[in-house]
């Protein structure tokens, strides 16, 4: 029998035994941006014969030195695909908006995809993805690395021992600083459109998308049938299309509320956070850093762990049908959040006398005035900014209609 299309099927030796399989062609769209980190990774998977990287494009050059010799370099996808035979993987790596046709040409190939994050900018893309996905029975990889994480399985099991008691909501808290320049670095940064093209650059779909996602997951919500609302308020300090500063609140299918509480405004960064809120006592979930603390009548406890690179998952399962962490339609609950994104109202401007600009020319970064106890009290309360009676807060939450 022959191996099946989009299986690394291994060398024999001359005893017939089988041997390492051999290094999947890869190719790496988007070589900038995010696009270094996955060369880097590329690189590393290389050195452990797991890869070879034949091919990149990018209508930008690569940098000098960070391309092998050895790939060919395309300006774009269509042509890579010309140039290009027998590839097993292909990553995308590149602006929101050019997520959704770039992964449709992906999925005409024998190759599996790995997609950044958010997976597309729509909803409708989202299914159209799917359906070519399931169509072509190529494998599809949604690049939320926090996913990967260890400390998701501990989660799992200090819930199922009961820990922290009966888990009655989570939370996600995202506090994070983005100056003037953050926003000039590309004609998309900030928007929710492009020329009728559908961006959606807010706070909660890119920068700190990995708290949405990481909280759904959690709470056991990945597809489009986990989640039974959405409800949304928007607002930006900045001079931009999308929000930087707002509150999503979601209602699982299990009837468990997840509160995220989201800014790119703050006095200082920190590291944004999960809180399981349980009857007794609390479990933070730091997914930047793999660190969980857990807090009960007991005390306190607090681990590192390690994480599984989403690359690496989706080449053991090409081999040998390992679960993927993070497939495409277990994105579906994300994308029901970023559909109420896409489709609520313009964001809110913050009234000026209560945002502070810190910094000087591009470097300049928006303060929203007392933004770091807002958002404990909106994620401790589940409630949203103008629910809290914050005097900025001038609009009220929207409800999305969820598709039938």
């Amino acid at each position: 029998m022959g191996t099946p299309a989009g299986t690394l099927s291994p060398k024999a030796d001359p005893e017939g035994g089988p041997l390492a399989a051999p290094a999947a062609r890869v190719a790496l769209v988007g070589v900038h941006g995010f696009g270094t980190h996955h060369l880097r990774n590329l690189e590393r998977l290389a050195a452990a014969g797991e890869v070879d990287l034949v091919a990149v494009a990018d209508p930008q050059p690569p940098a000098e030195g960070s391309v092998p010799p050895s790939a060919a370099v395309f300006p774009g996808l269509a042509e890579l695909l010309a140039g290009t035979q027998d590839l097993d993987l292909i990553i995308v790596a590149t602006p929101i908006q050019t997520h959704a046709p770039l992964g449709l040409a992906a999925l005409t190939t024998s190759a599996d995809l790995y997609l950044e994050k958010p997976p597309v900018a729509s909803l409708a893309d989202f299914n159209r993805l799917a359906d070519a996905a399931a169509a072509s029975g190529r494998s599809v990889q949604i690049g939320f690395q926090s996913l990967g994480s260890h400390a998701l399985g501990a989660i799992g099991e200090l819930l199922a021992a009961g820990t922290i008691g009966t888990l009655q909501g989570i939370s996600a808290t995202g506090r994070w600083v983005r100056d003037k320049a953050y926003y000039k670095r590309s004609r998309w940064a900030g928007k929710r459109s492009i020329d009728g093209v559908d961006v959606v650059d807010g706070v909660a779909t890119n920068p700190l998308a990995h708290a949405v996602a990481t909280a759904l997951r959690i709470a056991g919500a990945r597809t489009t049938a986990d989640v039974v609302s959405v409800e949304t308020e928007l607002y930006r300090a900045n001079s931009i299309e999308s929000d930087d500063t707002s509150v999503i609140r979601i209602r699982t299918a299990a009837g468990l509320p997840i509160t995220c509480a989201l800014t790119l405004c703050a006095g200082e960064p920190v590291e944004p956070y999960v809180t399981l809120h349980g009857s007794a006592g609390t479990a933070v979930f730091h997914y930047t850093e793999d660190r969980l603390t857990v807090r009960t009548a007991a005390g306190t406890t607090e681990e590192t762990f390690g994480r599984e690179d989403l690359t690496g998952n989706l080449l053991a399962h090409r081999r040998n049908g390992e679960r993927l962490i993070s497939p495409l339609l277990d994105s579906g609950a994300f994308m029901l959040v970023l559909e109420a994104i896409r489709t609520a109202p313009l964001p809110a401007p913050i009234d000026g006398a209560y945002v502070q600009w810190v910094g000087d020319a591009d470097a300049a970064h928006a303060v929203v005035t007392g933004i770091e106890e807002a958002l404990e009290q909106a994620t401790s309360r589940h409630a949203t900014f103008s629910e809290l009676g914050l005097p900025w807060a001038s609009t009220a939450p929207t409800a999305f209609t969820l598709p039938a």
